[in-house]
């Protein structure tokens, strides 16, 4: 796939001497939703804030659509859209007169349909009109969408695009960005809803400590390093878990009534049926049996750990 972000390099050094950077090389293919995943601190924002020409590297390339972000700022900040974390926007101008007001400091001529279609498909064009100070958090953070697509940028980022929105909201903001990539919109997220990612992500990236750790599809990546959780539901509960089943690392719940056990699927050989045996062995009766896959959240803390 063609890149549209490429970055080579990339360091970004304080006066103080912290690092917030280290040595950053990654690729971010045209029309791909990209997930960039980090606790805080890991140097998400610091990454994005230097794509988009907010800050400087202390060293390294970066370029936007094969235009370099200091040589050619001009041109790459008109292909990008930023969707900060922080919420801040002119509180007593109306909707639709911020989202023109952006397109215009891009150059972009009037396009009443454009932006009607943008404040529709975010749920705003009934609060057109309305001041942002009457608008609820979700709302407000949505004109921030509508403010970073107003110039109809090739690559939009979403620095935690969901942070303070309700779940029925953020479960809009996913259709939205679903129907953006559709378009061709390159989109870069990041989030600490781990949810978000597994559910629109083409490929994640995990940053910690100003370091790449790991790129990876995100099918590719969960069955990679998923494991498969088997839960164990007993007719009678348990005070304490036998000492010949100790082996399996097993756990007990409070309640005593479920026995959990992890496993990897991509070993020949999971364990299951030699557990199962060693409960009959026990007289301990099953109730029921349910397997789940391993979260994207799970591989994620694993990663970080290691």
């Amino acid at each position: 796939m063609q890149p549209i972000i490429s970055i080579n390099n990339l360091n970004k050094k304080y006066l103080g001497g912290f690092e917030a950077l280290k040595n950053i090389s990654l690729e971010i293919n045209k029309g791909e939703i990209f997930a960039l995943l980090g606790p805080n601190g890991a140097g998400k924002t610091t990454l994005i804030s230097i794509i988009s020409g907010i800050s400087i590297a202390s060293s390294g390339e970066v370029k936007v659509n094969n235009y370099d972000v200091i040589k050619d700022s001009l041109k790459t900040k008109s292909i990008i859209g930023l969707v900060p974390q922080e919420v801040s926007i002119e509180q007593f101008e109306t909707v639709l007169g911020t989202v023109n007001f952006s397109r215009g400091l891009f150059g972009k001529k009037n396009n009443p349909a454009y932006v009607k279609g943008i404040l529709k498909q975010l749920s705003l064009w009934e609060k057109r009109n309305s001041r942002i100070i009457e608008l609820s958090g979700g709302m407000k953070r949505r004109v921030l969408i509508a403010k970073a697509l107003s110039h109809e940028p090739l690559v939009l980022f979403l620095d935690e695009p969901t942070a303070g929105v309700d779940v029925e909201l953020r479960k809009d903001m996913w259709n939205i960005i679903k129907n953006l990539k559709k378009k061709g919109v390159t989109i870069i997220l990041t989030t600490h809803y781990i949810e978000e990612a597994e559910n629109i992500a083409d490929r994640i990236g995990v940053i910690n400590d100003g370091k790449i750790l790991l790129i990876e599809e995100k099918e590719f990546l969960m069955k990679k390093m998923g494991k498969k959780i088997l839960n164990i539901f007993v007719n009678k509960p348990l005070d304490i878990i036998p000492n010949s089943l100790t082996k399996y690392a097993l756990k007990l719940s409070a309640d005593g009534k479920t026995l959990t056990y992890t496993y990897d699927i991509n070993k020949d050989r999971t364990g299951i049926t030699m557990l199962l045996n060693d409960l009959s062995n026990e007289q301990i009766q099953l109730k029921d049996i349910q397997t789940k896959q391993s979260s994207l959240e799970d591989i994620f803390v694993n990663i970080v750990k290691e």
